[in-house]
């Protein structure tokens, strides 16, 4: 945990008071105000490196400048710095906004897939560093570095049974039918969007924070957005105005939801296994 002097030796500045900003999963964050008058969230409490990921991915979604991330201030294995955002209501249009933006940060395209570090999702390491044909193939990386990836940590949890088994194996030789027609250059993805990671800024407009970044196939992301709601049909329509999908990709969204089903199966236990189940079967 880093101490109050030393915060205030980062920041060159007074601190004048701590507030908690709520208890997470993951790690402590306060808020914290100084004689300046600025104040900056600081977390504290996360995996060795959790915050050095978190930060790398913060810095590399700010590249674009179509939305707006919290700026990285200072970090370190034990804590992470960044700007406070006094969020506000929305904006008129805000979901119309957001679907522009998003979509134009998907227009941000890498030289690969993957990152140039692994990273996490939630607790979850999750791996980005791609091996041989997996860089230019997104077929080899996703099947690789998420599907298998979290089977195999099923696996080893105990979740996977002989039907599981059996409509996993059967998926994975059908991902080259399935993914067929859908390829495209790898995109700046979020990589874990959903209600909770987006908030509003001053000005009411859409902020996006909490990342689990790397390169890949823009419709991983936006699969995202459904799996507990909280976008509306605006935030969509929006989005395919400024970049259209291609034919196929409510088809392909199980597949990409899987990843995250897999995932919170991984971490919050059986409760999500009928999901998994019933997400595979849409391919038996």
């Amino acid at each position: 945990m880093i101490s109050k002097e030393s915060l205030e030796n980062i920041l060159g500045e007074r601190i004048t008071g701590f507030s908690s900003m709520g208890g997470g999963c993951i790690a402590d964050t306060q808020k914290i105000d100084t004689d300046g008058g600025l104040s900056y969230i600081v977390k504290q409490g996360g995996a060795s490196d959790m915050f050095i990921k978190e930060a790398a991915g913060l810095k590399e979604l700010a590249k674009p400048a179509v939305i707006r991330v919290p700026k990285v201030v200072a970090f370190d294995n034990d804590y992470l710095v960044i700007e406070y955002i006094d969020s506000k209501g929305r904006m008129p249009n805000f979901f119309e906004k957001f679907g522009e933006q998003f979509a134009l940060l998907h227009k941000y395209k890498g030289e690969r897939f993957g990152f140039d570090d692994d990273n996490y999702l939630g607790h979850t390491p999750q791996p980005n560093i791609p091996r041989g044909e997996e860089a230019f193939s997104w077929l080899q990386f996703y099947k690789n570095k998420r599907l298998i990836y979290q089977y195999e940590l099923a696996n080893q949890n105990g979740y996977v049974d002989k039907k599981f088994s059996s409509l996993f194996n059967n998926l994975i030789d059908q991902l080259p039918q399935i993914l067929s027609g859908s390829e495209e250059e790898p995109s700046l993805l979020h990589g874990d969007l959903w209600g909770g990671n987006y908030m509003t800024g001053e000005r009411g407009e859409p902020v996006i924070i909490d990342p689990a970044v790397y390169y890949g196939h823009r419709e991983a992301d936006l699969a995202m957005t459904k799996l507990f709601g909280g976008f509306t049909a605006e935030f969509y329509n929006s989005y395919n105005k400024t970049y259209p999908l291609k034919d196929g990709y409510e088809y392909r969204e199980g597949i990409y939801l899987l990843y995250h089903v897999l995932n919170h199966l991984n971490l919050f236990g059986r409760g999500y296994y009928s999901q998994a189940i019933s997400l595979m079967q849409r391919y038996s």
